[in-house]
């Protein structure tokens, strides 16, 4: 998985986290997707570019999934899920993924 952007990982995962909990009513089986993909970005981000980085981006994904909850009730739930999953996609990106390794 060296070739796939860390920044498509983890947007996938907060979108893909919450595709599930809706379609399968199951809100723990949302988290098991949401934690997976976040547990791949980590370990690329950490492979890409250190603990310190990882641990950064790891905070943003986990803040992201937090902030979309109550964002949710201002604009909706799927603007919210995109919004959150496009700005920590964008800091990955930016942090990690842009860097020619």
């Amino acid at each position: 998985m060296a070739g796939i952007p860390t920044a498509l990982v983890a947007a996938t995962g907060l979108l893909g986290g919450y595709t599930v909990a809706r379609w399968t009513k199951k809100r723990p089986l949302g988290g098991v997707a949401l934690a997976a993909a976040g547990a791949v970005a980590a370990r690329g981000w950490q492979r890409k570019a250190g603990n310190a980085t990882a641990a950064a981006l790891s905070g943003a994904y986990v803040a992201a999934f937090a902030g979309s909850h109550p964002l949710a009730k201002k604009i909706g739930a799927w603007p919210s899920v995109c919004a959150v999953a496009g700005g920590v996609a964008a800091a990955s990106w930016f942090v990690v993924d842009r860097r020619k390794v």
